[in-house]
Formats: structure tokens, C-alpha cells, sequence
């Protein structure tokens, strides 16, 4: 009898933290289909707003370690909300900004769920019946098997070295464990990011699981309060100063150090932030104008000066600036410069952000070092 109790309990052990192969999951319907002219907005959308980062054909890691948004193991498992929710939000703490008008961004909610829905018909999988429940699993070990296995791409804090940051607060929130656990298990196809199935025990894959969920622990969200954007007037800092005179390397690059210097002597320029406008409301450099990368130039270059020194940035580090100041440069603009470290690089270095009013906690406009 108790050899039979022990094997039960074992029995069900393995079932409370083995879930089932893709093959053995039930299937769930479909979301809602989208028309014609809602396909043809959302590819659109996506081309202008996505594809910088994640690639034209969706396959991911072409900016910033933009995960690939084409990957089986991603739909089957995330579909709406894992793709919805950071679309529509952001990651705090990565490139990735917040596209929903709400916090700034360019996209109503009915083009977010439609740009979602768009994403889930292109990658052509059935989604996955999954738990809502916690996978159990030993955080500590999880711990260990995680810098073991995982660390060199996905960051000894989970920052992100060449894979996406897993240590993002705002990413374990919306995702279950179970999404967690299956990526895992699966991997992302066609990525780097190879399934662990069969190189970890489902234990230890449990484990890192448990592990990762341990880090949103203590989270607490924050509500940005929108500021009003500059008007052309406000484009020129220190409009009676002497222009700068940097030394670009690759006839492209600002050092931070040497726009910090020009900054703070008084120096006159036109600083881009080239991010979604959700970013620049939570933080940016004091004096900047937000000009997404995405922005029909041609509606904005009469507001721009062509004889003021313009030094676009943006947070991945370069991708987003170097694209805006090539279209620049196109329209005759040539007193131009990217920020060559990023808003990322400039504010590890410990230079002035202006951080956004939050919600509950007060104004912070001034300036604050990192």
C-alpha cells in the first residue's frame, strides 16, 4: 500500500508540473476575423510602426533584440493578450514603447486589436488551451539553472544581452506561467531561441520558470499623466547660443559626453527624440521633441530649422534616429547628428533625464540623475 501511495503521489506530481506536448492540448477557436479593409489597416500599421524592429517579414531581432512576432510557439500560446498588452503598453525598462493613443502612442484600441488579430492570421497556428495556474517549481534552483542556461543572452539580470529582457516587470505581469513555461519548453521557431524540452529536466524547466515569476515580485504600476507637446516655438534650445561644433564619428555620431557638454553650455540645437511618444512622456532628455520614426517627414520638415544643429536619439540604441536623420538628410537637412550611445547609454552614464508626472506620486520635472 504505501509503495502504491508513493507512486500515485508522484504520479500526480508529475501531472501538476509536466503539462502536455503541443500534439495533446486541446485546441480553442479562433479570435474574430478581420475584413478586408481591417487586414489592409493593419499591415499597413504594422509596416509603419512595427517593422523597424521586428523585422518586414515579422522574423524578429533586426533592432534591439525585437523578439520575432512570426514564431509557432508565441501564437499558439499568447493570443491576444501577450501580444495586445505590450503593444498597446510597452516595456518599461526596453526599447519597446507603448503604441495605444491612451499613453501617447499613435494607434486606437480598435487598430491595436486589429494590428493583433492581423499578427495571429499571418503566423496561420490554432491556439492552445492553457492553465491560469501557477507552475510550481523551486525559484532558487531555478535561479541556478537560469544563469546557467539562459544568462548569456537573456542577461544576468534578465536585461537583454542579444535575446529579449526576461527580467521586465511589466512582461512577467501579463504573462501567465504557463506562457512562460512554454516558451521555454518550445522555444521561438525560427529565432535563436532553441526549445529546452529535451535539454532540461521538466522539473528544472518548472524551476526557471518559478524563478522568473519571482522577479515581478513587488511591482507596482504607474499611471503617466500626459504632458502637452512642444510647439515648433519650443524646438530650438538655447536659441541665443552659439552653435555647437561636434566631431562626428562616421560623419553620423554624437558622443553623450560631447552633447552633454554642448547642453550645458548653453549651446543652440534641435534635439529629436525619434521613440513613440509614450517613451518620451516617461522620460527623455529636457529640450527634446518628440518625432517618431514613423512621422511623414513631409508634413513636419517646414517646422524644422535647416540652419540649427539637429541631433536626433532614440533607445535602440540607434536604429530609429539613424533611420529619421536618412530621411532628413534626403530633404537638405545636413546639419544633423544620431546620439550615438542612445537615451538608454546616456542615462547609464548618469546624464539628466526629464521624467514624466506619475500618477499618485507627483510632478517630476526636474531633471534627475541615474
Amino acid at each position: 500500500m504505501k509503495h502504491i501511495l508513493i507512486t500515485l503521489i508522484g504520479s500526480l506530481s508529475l501531472l501538476t508540473t509536466t503539462p502536455a506536448p503541443a500534439a495533446e492540448r486541446e485546441k480553442i477557436g479562433p479570435p474574430r476575423s478581420l475584413t478586408a479593409e481591417q487586414a489592409k489597416v493593419a499591415a499597413t500599421n504594422y509596416q509603419r510602426y512595427c517593422s523597424l524592429c521586428h523585422g518586414a517579414d515579422r522574423q524578429g531581432h533586426v533592432n534591439d533584440h525585437a523578439p520575432s512576432l512570426r514564431s509557432r510557439s508565441l501564437f499558439e500560446s499568447g493570443v491576444p493578450h501577450a501580444i495586445l498588452r505590450p503593444m498597446s503598453y510597452g516595456r518599461q525598462g526596453t526599447a519597446m514603447g507603448g503604441y495605444l493613443d491612451e499613453v501617447g502612442g499613435p494607434m486606437t484600441l480598435d487598430e491595436t486589436w486589429d494590428l493583433t488579430y492581423w499578427l495571429f492570421e499571418q503566423a496561420g497556428v490554432d491556439r492552445l488551451k492553457f492553465s491560469t495556474n501557477p507552475v510550481p517549481g523551486d525559484a532558487t534552483r531555478g535561479a541556478a539553472v537560469y544563469q546557467e542556461n539562459c544568462a548569456s543572452c537573456h542577461g544576468a539580470a534578465g536585461e537583454g544581452v542579444t535575446a529579449p529582457a526576461l527580467g521586465n516587470a511589466s512582461a512577467l505581469a501579463h504573462n501567465t506561467d504557463e506562457f512562460i513555461r512554454y516558451a521555454i519548453q518550445e522555444g521561438r521557431q525560427d529565432t535563436p531561441m532553441v526549445g529546452f524540452k529535451d535539454r532540461l529536466s521538466p522539473q528544472d524547466i518548472d524551476n526557471v520558470t518559478a524563478f522568473l515569476r519571482s522577479r515581478a515580485s513587488g511591482w507596482d504600476d504607474s499611471t503617466p499623466i500626459l504632458r502637452a507637446l512642444p510647439t515648433p516655438d519650443h524646438y530650438i534650445i538655447n536659441p541665443d547660443g552659439k552653435d555647437p561644433d561636434f566631431t562626428l564619428a562616421d560623419d553620423m555620431y554624437v558622443s553623450s559626453a560631447d552633447l552633454l557638454a554642448a547642453l550645458t553650455a548653453g549651446q543652440k540645437m534641435v534635439l529629436l527624440d525619434t521613440r513613440v511618444t509614450s517613451v518620451w512622456q516617461r522620460a527623455h532628455i529636457k529640450g527634446s521633441v518628440p518625432l517618431p520614426y514613423y512621422t511623414d517627414l513631409d508634413e513636419v520638415v517646414g517646422d524644422l530649422p535647416k540652419d540649427v544643429q539637429i541631433v536626433a536619439y532614440c533607445s535602440c540604441p540607434r536604429a530609429a534616429a539613424d533611420h529619421v536623420v536618412g530621411q532628413l538628410r534626403e530633404r537638405g537637412f545636413n546639419r544633423t547628428a544620431v546620439l550615438y550611445e542612445g537615451i538608454f547609454g546616456w542615462m547609464n552614464l548618469g546624464y539628466p533625464v526629464m521624467r514624466g508626472e506619475i500618477e499618485g506620486v507627483g510632478k517630476t520635472e526636474e531633471s534627475a540623475r541615474h
